[in-house]
């Protein structure tokens, strides 16, 4: 009986051992944890070491216990920067940051807004050839600008067009046979114009007249005003003042039917008569176009197109406080001259003033100081065709913008010259400008 509990025994245990030993192949070893190993140093492009705070620079090697001297430098590196500069460097560094360039399309409304104590200028500017033709194709690197004959880096460089708001005046002081000429041609400025633009019409005699605010270049209003601006010009008989011709023949109550005849005090005596001087407010209806082109919101370009023979007297305003007003708003002033001034070898002759007469020609000085131009058409096409030329290099101008280094206190005028790295062209830009606060960023 003992020796069969010994038996039952013995097969329990090798049973126990046999299912000890087939799950131990079943279950998988577990690998042991890793040991912990030394940080890996820190090494530059160059291979040198880097020690935190410190930076990258020569380890020095611990010293040898067999060797009392120094220990040994590396090598320098071969690829430690050089002092030459490189061969394909450009001469002009001047303009190190290149200046904001919106995307195509989009004009000056993606530019950033500066907000820094200085002025911010902007001068529109167009390139001609030597035959007249614009230049395209340059880039911010072939400008110059010279604020007061110091060089100002640029901050903005677009050649998108801008729109448009022109104040068109119309000389009706003109002789009957270019008065004409102008009416036939009016019909063409609506052709020379976008959509986008904007039109405002004045006319002047003796006193400047507004015939319509500003109004969409497009809309039907448009033709409408200038056909009413159409007028007949003036008589170009010569005046008789002296002779038996120089009385008057018709009376009215005993006075002379046309006062300018009428004998006596200002206008002479029985044989002689005072021939009554001429009036051209051009001066006067300038300023009525500026004052109205100066409440344009920003981002358009102002522009005062001129239809006239230049002449002017008569006005109450001086040039000078005109061109002042035109500098600090930023308008510039495009003209179609026509009559005398167009004339080929007289339209220069009549830019010269003599002093106590009559200007024959001043548009000429108001478009060379703002950055127009001026066009000479004596011929209906041609003054057709100088609306839609004009209209075209206002719009497709190369547009600069700088921070003037000079105080945003100061209100003298600042000279600025801009200068093309190009051979045979013709700049055009404004000579200068004042100051105003709505140039401040």
């Amino acid at each position: 009986m003992k020796l069969g509990w010994t038996a039952i025994a013995l097969a329990a245990t090798l049973s126990l051992s046999l299912c000890t030993a087939v799950f131990a192949q079943q279950q998988p070893s577990v690998p042991d944890a890793p040991t912990p190993q030394a940080p890996v140093p820190l090494s530059g492009a160059d291979g040198s070491s880097i020690t935190p705070g410190k930076g990258a620079g020569d380890t020095p090697s611990a010293p040898s216990s067999s060797s009392s001297g120094p220990a040994q430098q590396p090598a320098p590196s071969s690829q430690a920067p050089s002092s030459q500069p490189p061969a394909s460097q450009p001469k002009d560094q001047f303009q190190a940051t290149p200046p904001e360039q919106p995307v195509a399309g989009e004009g000056v409304a993606s530019t950033a807004r500066f907000v820094v104590n200085v002025n911010f200028v902007e001068v529109p500017v167009t390139v001609k050839d030597n035959k007249g033709k614009l230049v395209a194709g340059l880039t911010y690197r072939d400008f110059k600008v010279f604020e007061n004959e110091q060089r100002e880096p640029l901050r903005l460089f677009t050649v998108d067009p801008f729109p448009l708001s022109i104040a068109f005046v119309i000389d009706q002081s003109l002789t009957s046979d270019v008065m004409a000429k102008v009416n036939n041609s009016l019909g063409a400025i609506q052709g020379a114009l976008t959509p986008y633009d904007e039109v405002a019409v004045f006319s002047y005699t003796n006193g400047a007249q507004e015939r319509t605010g500003f109004t969409g270049a497009q809309s039907n209003r448009l033709p409408a005003v200038l056909a009413l601006t159409k007028e007949t010009g003036t008589e170009i008989l010569p005046p008789v003042n002296s002779g038996p011709l120089a009385g008057c023949n018709v009376h009215v109550n005993g006075n002379c039917a046309d006062p300018n005849l009428q004998p006596g005090r200002s206008a002479g005596g029985g044989t002689f008569i005072t021939i009554p001087k001429e009036i051209h407010t051009l001066n006067d209806a300038i300023l009525s176009a500026a004052k109205e082109l100066s409440t344009r919101p920003k981002g358009r370009r102002r522009i005062i197109y001129v239809i006239s023979d230049g002449k002017e007297y008569g006005s109450k305003a001086t040039y000078r406080d005109v061109l002042r007003y035109l500098q600090t708003n930023k308008i510039a002033v495009y003209g179609t001259a026509v009559g005398d001034s167009a004339r080929w070898g007289e339209g220069y002759i009549s830019r010269i003033h003599l002093p106590f007469t009559m200007y024959d020609n001043l548009l000429a000085k108001y478009t060379l100081a703002t950055g127009g131009t001026l066009d000479s058409e004596r011929s209906l096409n041609g003054i057709e065709k100088s609306y839609a030329a004009i209209a075209e290099e206002a719009r497709t101008q190369y547009t600069l913008g700088y921070l003037s280094h000079e105080s945003i206190y100061d209100s003298k005028y600042r000279k600025i010259e801009v200068r093309v790295d190009r051979p045979g062209v013709e700049v055009v830009s404004k000579f200068g400008y004042y100051p105003s606060g709505q140039d401040v960023r």
